[in-house]
């Protein structure tokens, strides 16, 4: 089965200095077909202005992976990390037992970036941070691995048997992704326009696939997109 999920549908904030788009139920948004998907619980599209952010708050028992787009993130933590998070980063706080943080823009234009948070298989774990970087030679024209339960090819390690993979895909490629017997796929267009296992997508939209034997990435227009392979 497969379902199309459309930028124009999901939730919108806009709150002055933060506008986010969220695919799935979230804060004010409430929709009920759109609670979550496998342990898939949020991607918010959050564009932040200059000289604003989140505030110190907390998190428990959650996987939160930041992905950049344009600008600067800035993060601190109660695990005493601070870092800046730029495109081609890939951010991964594990909230476990608990955490606090803050996240900011770091620059002086707008910050773009996507906030995901994936349920761990295992409630109260230590909490934990990861960043690494991808650059994109190593994402065009190839499903690259950049997160997993077990940090294998470079990615960053989450708790949850959940892989997530990101691609750059121009005219004339075509990737195949087989799905093993089971598991299912949810596929995000970050940018650009591609064809999604016959499905044309553009920026923001979204597939769901369940019993599906592979996942088909073809006819893209200058495509970013994150492909996530769930149990």
């Amino acid at each position: 089965m497969i379902e199309i999920r459309k930028s124009a549908d999901r939730g919108y904030a806009d709150h002055g200095w933060l506008k986010s788009f969220h695919s799935f139920s979230f804060a004010g948004y409430r929709d009920p077909r759109h609670d979550s998907f496998g342990s898939l619980r949020v991607i918010n599209e959050d564009r932040i202005e200059a000289g604003t952010g989140f505030g110190t708050h907390g998190h428990r028992d959650m996987e939160i992976i930041s992905y950049v787009l344009e600008g600067a993130l800035a993060h601190k933590d109660s695990m005493g990390n601070g870092s800046t998070i730029v495109p081609g980063d890939v951010q991964r706080m594990s909230a476990g037992r608990g955490v606090m943080h803050s996240e900011h823009n770091a620059g002086d234009a707008q910050t773009h970036f996507l906030q995901i948070w994936i349920q761990p298989a295992e409630a109260g774990i230590a909490p934990g941070y990861e960043q690494k970087h991808f650059d994109a030679v190593s994402k065009r024209g190839m499903l690259r691995l950049i997160a997993s339960p077990d940090g294998r090819d470079g990615s960053v390690l989450i708790h949850q048997d959940a892989y997530l993979y990101a691609t750059l895909l121009g005219t004339g490629q075509r990737l195949v992704h087989a799905l093993a017997g089971g598991r299912r796929a949810y596929v995000h267009v970050v940018r650009g326009r591609a064809t999604v296992s016959g499905k044309v997508l553009e920026a923001g939209d979204a597939l769901k696939a369940d019993d599906v034997a592979e996942i088909v990435l073809e006819n893209a227009d200058d495509a970013e997109v994150l492909l996530f392979d769930l149990d």
